[in-house]
């Protein structure tokens, strides 16, 4: 059995490289993946101790409490000359050839750390605190939920687009997203019922993911109701039928088929949630008295038939989605209305409104100034090219701060 392990730029580089493998030997083989990135993020951090001369990458293993025992035995086999006190790593001058040796082992460490397991990679995330949270039933629910359309595909605008996120997100990716969302303070996750998503909570699940699972059902579920008992099996805190059965049933004049659905979700005894693109919807369900525990509410009524919008908009209509900048206060004014919980979502338009990170934090803003101190946000993220998680925490977190 082999691992990678610490890197230095003296002896002590081979002494802790045995000290990780004897550390983790009992994980077993694994093949490595990674990027350079996470050791310099945890480096930042401060994880490793900056007086520490010779050490300039730690080897990650599978699991926290493995990294935390791997780091613990590494440190413990350096020598003292390996650690230098503090006034002297600030006022030695450095020589270009120690620059040229410390440059050296960084590309060394880089080695190391190439390929590292994805399901590693968390324990390497520097762990942030929880960010501010809702109830939902009995459950604490982070105000920012990570949403799935993404990871699936659902991408909202063509179907290259929705092929690439969906080959992208492989299931060791959407692993190591949702474990990153659990570092950064994240934890609740909201996703459709399907076989790829159930495999991939189970995934999470089996390497000790905590995070609550929010289910979002099929369009397809007044046909096939049994699969709410399906759902319920994989311990969702709510399931909610999806916004555009929700509609179409809506639009058929059929909101006893719904009731019914909405029902056999109680009958569960998981939260109930309903979805809506149409504030109607939810408008409907209050003067029922639905017995829905939590409204997901879509900013954008996306899926109003284009006869509809042929009559708000006259003449032409462009092709695909609309999303109209006029959809957001009606929505606002409806989950201002009802004192249940509500889940905004569509807050940046389905990437329609990301030109700019001003423009996503302006985002941000106007959807936490118009939903109630108990409502959250449901946000898809990406991670091929750039930290969208770890900036749309940061977001949330300091607006929830300043609003108290």
């Amino acid at each position: 059995m082999t691992i990678h392990g610490v890197c230095g730029l003296n002896q002590s580089r081979v002494e802790a490289r045995n000290a990780v493998r004897q550390a983790v030997s009992r994980i077993g083989n694994f093949r490595f993946d990674c990027l350079v990135d996470q050791f310099m993020r945890l480096a930042h951090d401060g994880l490793l101790d900056r007086r520490r001369k010779g050490v300039v990458a730690i080897g990650c293993v599978l699991f926290p409490f493995e990294f935390l025992e791997a780091l613990a035995h590494a440190l413990a086999v350096m020598k003292p000359e390996d650690s230098l006190p503090q006034s002297e790593c600030v006022s030695a001058p450095t020589t270009r050839r120690e620059f040229l040796q410390q440059a050296a082992g960084l590309a060394a460490g880089a080695a190391v750390l190439s390929e590292l397991p994805q399901q590693a990679r968390a324990a390497i995330t520097p762990v942030a605190s929880q960010l501010p949270t809702i109830k939902l039933g009995p459950h604490e629910v982070t105000r920012l939920i990570i949403g799935g359309n993404p990871i699936y595909g659902y991408s909202h605008f063509n179907n290259i687009l929705s092929q690439y996120q969906t080959t992208w997100h492989t299931p060791e990716r959407v692993v190591e997203l949702i474990q990153n969302a659990e570092a950064k303070g994240i934890n609740t996750w909201q996703n459709s019922y399907a076989e790829r998503t159930l495999a991939d909570l189970d995934r999470y699940r089996d390497a000790g993911g905590q995070m609550h699972w929010l289910c979002l059902g099929k369009p397809d579920w007044d046909e096939n109701p049994h699969f709410i008992d399906d759902a319920a099996k994989r311990k969702p805190i709510g399931i909610a039928p999806h916004g555009s059965l929700g509609e179409r049933l809506y639009r058929q004049n059929k909101p006893g088929v719904l009731s019914d659905l909405l029902k056999r979700i109680r009958d569960t005894g998981v939260l109930v949630g309903l979805s809506a693109h149409n504030p109607a919807l939810i408008e409907l369900a209050e003067e029922k008295g639905w017995g829905v525990d939590y409204y997901m509410c879509c900013l954008y009524y996306l899926t109003r038939p284009r006869e509809e919008f042929q009559k708000l908009l006259g003449g032409e209509l462009p092709l695909g989605e609309m999303y109209l900048p006029s959809d957001p206060p009606r929505m606002f004014k409806v989950i201002q209305a009802t004192r249940k919980p509500c889940l905004a979502y569509k807050i940046l338009a389905a990437g329609r409104r990301i030109e700019s990170r001003a423009q996503v934090r302006q985002c941000f803003e106007t959807a936490f100034s118009n939903i109630k101190p108990t409502d959250a946000v449901i946000v898809g993220m990406y991670q091929q090219l750039g930290d969208q998680v770890g900036e749309n925490a940061a977001i949330v977190r300091e607006i929830c701060s300043r609003r108290g």
